[in-house]
């Protein structure tokens, strides 16, 4: 099967037979309306060094086989890992800049964006750096990773960052991998009757609602799309150019909501989404767009949304049997059940698209929602689909990869260093992911670093011209759930205690 786009190196099979096949959910990143690339921009407190820098990745990339390996693709279609020799040269930009250029931060936009409308050629292992030697607003140098997401998944790409770095405090020391518990359902042994009647009722509860998201995935997989808004591209979307900004916030106050409603950082991220969201389609519906403004030049606070938009995102989900940011040299281990690669799959998450006289609001809806989907095998269902898909390839194949184009979004969250860290002894000030490649207009990421979180975009600029107004959206709602949840405290302090100890 030809890839669009892409001059894949042709090898017979006896010439790759000693090769690992990629897996199915790699093959689907290169499906042509699915060739998705990962974007890691790291912004650092010193210059960069380039010469070190390659030394560096040297003995750190280039030991893991996928970052030095091709993809060929043998006679039969079928694609391979082949091992090669790694020029570095090829893969490592610095680009001669002027350290007093007038705009510096829309310059690294920019060149982030100019990414986008490339590939890297398949006569390579499919990644390469970037290496700006220009001071920003946060940062005084910037390096660019790009890798193609069939190389590993977030998960996994994490991972590796963090074998390559080391605490800011202590040159020596590995960074605290941030870990996630996962529920694991005691055996039946010492249970009372009622406790073993709740426990065959969440059983019965995950099965009905694997049942019924199934269905619904496979109605979107043939015709159930999303409602039309002014962030949702119309099918068939292929891969487009890409806007990337970002957006620090405080981890300290999404802990602070979090406390207050007594939930998980993952429901105050997703409140936040849902309210920045409604925020922006709410301007994008009113009768002036953007420039509407009542007499003391605020935002009108009309209602102008439609009623009942289907607005879905696509959530994608680690399947590993452990939860969060997995240790590198467990991952490479080849017995490990945390393997690397691409071991993911999707929910399709619903947003309430809305606006909210009480910004907690938001909140609780994400609350129910997230529980809802905790109690689901939907993830493994999409993921089995995918790996079905390579039984017929003419066909499915390219229509599951297509299929998250029917939701409005694409949405992920890692989490990352608990601490400040140096990456290849250059300390770090933000890290910032993201991808372009997708079926969708907007993907949102949301990556913590330290007391940070950034939440970073994706765009697609002729459908959202103005990816920044959306940040401050984001932004501004936190703002109003802190100030929401702090009045919350004063109003009732010994609640708020006991949600803090939860």
């Amino acid at each position: 099967m030809e890839m669009e786009g892409l001059r894949p190196i042709r090898v017979s099979k006896e010439d790759s037979e000693d090769g690992q096949p990629l897996s199915p959910i790699a093959r689907m990143f290169h499906q042509p309306r699915s060739n998705v690339y990962i974007i890691i921009i790291m912004g650092f407190k010193t210059p960069i060094n380039p010469l070190a820098f390659k030394a560096s990745l040297r003995h750190s990339l280039l030991k893991h086989p996928r970052f030095s390996s091709l993809q060929v693709v043998e006679n039969d279609g079928e694609m391979r890992w082949v091992r090669t020799e790694v020029n570095l040269d090829n893969h490592v930009k610095v680009p001669v800049l002027d350290p007093n250029m007038e705009f510096p931060d829309k310059f690294v936009e920019d060149y982030a964006s100019n990414l986008s409308k490339t590939t890297i050629s398949m006569s390579m292992p499919l990644w390469d750096v970037h290496l700006l030697n220009v001071k920003t607003s946060e940062a005084e140098s910037t390096g660019i990773i790009r890798i193609h997401h069939s190389l590993g998944d977030g998960i996994s790409l994490m991972s590796l960052l963090l074998s390559c770095t080391r605490k800011a405090s202590d040159p020596e020391a590995l960074p605290t991998i941030p870990s996630v518990r996962r529920r694991n359902p005691s055996n039946y042994g010492g249970l009372t009757y009622w406790q073993i009647l709740l426990k065959l009722w969440c059983w019965v509860l995950l099965c009905w609602n694997t049942t019924v998201d199934s269905l619904i995935s496979l109605g979107t997989f043939f015709f159930l799309e999303d409602t039309k808004t002014p962030l949702k591209g119309t099918l068939p979307l292929g891969p487009t150019p890409r806007r990337f900004v970002h957006r620090t916030i405080s981890l300290d106050d999404v802990k602070l909501v979090k406390n207050a409603m007594g939930t998980t950082i993952n429901d105050v991220i997703v409140a936040i989404t849902q309210a920045g969201l409604s925020s922006y389609l709410n301007r994008k519906y009113g009768k002036y767009g953007d420039d509407e403004k009542d007499n003391q030049g605020g935002e009108r606070n009309n209602n102008n949304l439609p009623n009942n938009i289907r607005f879905r995102a696509a959530l994608f989900v680690n399947l590993r049997p452990s939860a969060g940011i997995q240790d590198f040299d467990d991952m490479t281990r080849t017995n490990s059940k945390a393997r690397w690669g691409n071991h993911i799959g999707y929910v399709l998450f619903p947003l309430k698209i809305a606006l909210r006289d009480d910004p907690l609001d938001y909140v609780r809806d994400a609350k129910v929602a997230g529980d809802r989907k905790k109690a689901t095998l939907e993830a493994n269902f999409t993921y089995l689909m995918a790996k079905l898909a390579r039984f017929f390839p003419k066909y499915f194949t390219n229509k599951i990869s297509c299929l998250p184009s029917r939701t409005t979004i694409w949405f992920s969250n890692v989490p990352g260093p608990a601490e400040e860290i140096s990456y290849f002894g250059f300390p770090v000030n933000f890290i910032a992911v993201s991808v372009y490649g997708q079926p969708n207009a907007l993907m949102i990421h949301v990556l913590s670093y330290a007391n940070k979180m950034k939440i970073i975009l994706s765009a697609d600029e002729d459908i959202i011209p103005d990816p920044h107004r959306l940040c401050d959206d984001f932004q501004n709602s936190l703002e109003l759930m802190k100030n929401a949840a702090i009045t919350s405290k004063k109003a009732n302090p010994q609640l708020y205690k006991q949600r803090s100890n939860m």
